[in-house]
């Protein structure tokens, strides 16, 4: 009989969670289009797994990811569905042929949006709350303190973040407790190294990390060759164009040298290196099918000594990655690149 799977503290005010969180995102928008009877079952399958924390966002098409999440939540099997813990990213605008209009961090906007999330997922609660990005022209202690308003109704369990820079997240702690920062964190994108994580340590804050495969860029599964469909958001990124798609992906083959010595997959060494960092990150895994899932689930089992690392941090230096993460009116969002 195999133990159960340790479990990983979302920072010290936030519950324990699975090693590894689905991120359900790519089920409803940004990516070609998802299956939706096997984003239903991948989710089930998820929470059989034991995973917990499903992350989720209001404006991901337009509330269409939260509905998915609640039928899927609805249709589980009693003892699966308690097991789940839900995390919301709110705060996007978007029009109706799908634009983005900006970020509203006030106070009612917060509580309006909480209340539409609660309805589409079907919950009595939310179990992490975040402002997607930071608004420029809402103070964090604004919106951090309706959360917590929120929290103090019950509607809201823990406080979280994303996308925000030290400072920001300083004084968002001083507002209230703060669980956890949601950031892109992987082999190709270690920017909260410097700065960002030193801060959340010294404050006991977890770290929910996504792009754990670079929107699956490193996860040795994308060819230079394969077509994107316009509403893709690789597209458009700046990562996966011309040449700098070509230098990434010959870092990706520089990993799999060091996967297949190991007897594993790209994606799972990508996803252990990221697990290794520290107890206090739980990688969100933007698996879109069962198959996907198992990959990333495998993850869990690869061990990495010293010289495992130092091999992939050889085959993929920091800094090595060609372009930036998001396209550059993106990236002007990004309180956490400041």
């Amino acid at each position: 009989m195999t133990s159960p799977t340790p479990l990983r503290p979302l920072g010290s005010t936030g519950p324990q969670v699975f090693p590894l969180g689905l991120g359900c995102m790519g089920m409803s928008a940004l990516y070609d289009d998802a299956d939706r009877g096997e984003s239903l079952a991948t989710v089930h399958a998820a929470l059989d797994a034991g995973v917990t924390l499903l992350d989720t966002g209001d404006f991901y098409a337009m509330g269409h990811n939260e509905l998915l999440v609640g039928e899927a939540l609805r249709t589980a099997p009693p003892a699966l569905r308690e097991r789940a813990l839900t995390s919301v990213k709110f705060g996007a605008l978007r029009d109706p042929d799908g634009g983005w209009t900006g970020y509203d961090g006030r106070p009612a906007a917060v509580k309006n949006f909480a209340a539409y999330s609660l309805q589409r997922l079907g919950v009595d609660h939310i179990d992490v709350y975040r402002l997607a990005r930071l608004d420029p022209d809402v103070p964090i202690e604004e919106t951090v303190g309706a959360v917590a308003e929120l929290v103090e109704a019950g509607h809201v369990r823990h406080i979280g973040l994303s996308e925000v820079g030290a400072e920001t997240i300083r004084r968002a702690a001083a507002t209230a407790p703060i669980a956890d920062l949601q950031i892109e964190y992987s082999l190709i994108s270690r920017g909260p190294e410097e700065r960002i994580l030193p801060t959340t340590r010294e404050l006991g804050i977890g770290i929910t990390a996504y792009g754990v495969l670079s929107r699956g860029l490193i996860s040795g599964h994308f060819s230079r060759d394969r077509e994107l469909s316009a509403t893709d958001f690789r597209a458009h990124s700046p990562r996966f164009q011309g040449e700098n798609l070509q230098h990434n992906l010959e870092l990706v083959e520089a990993l799999r040298t060091v996967a297949e010595g190991k007897g594993v997959s790209v994606a799972q060494t990508a996803i252990a290196w990221v697990l290794s960092r520290g107890q206090d990150i739980v990688p969100l895994i933007g698996a879109r099918t069962r198959a996907r899932l198992a990959e990333a689930l495998g993850a869990l089992d690869v061990r990495l000594d010293e010289a495992d690392l130092a091999a992939i941090e050889k085959a993929v230096p920091p800094g090595a990655a060609a372009g930036d993460r998001y396209p550059e009116p993106q990236m002007a969002h990004l309180d956490s690149e400041r």
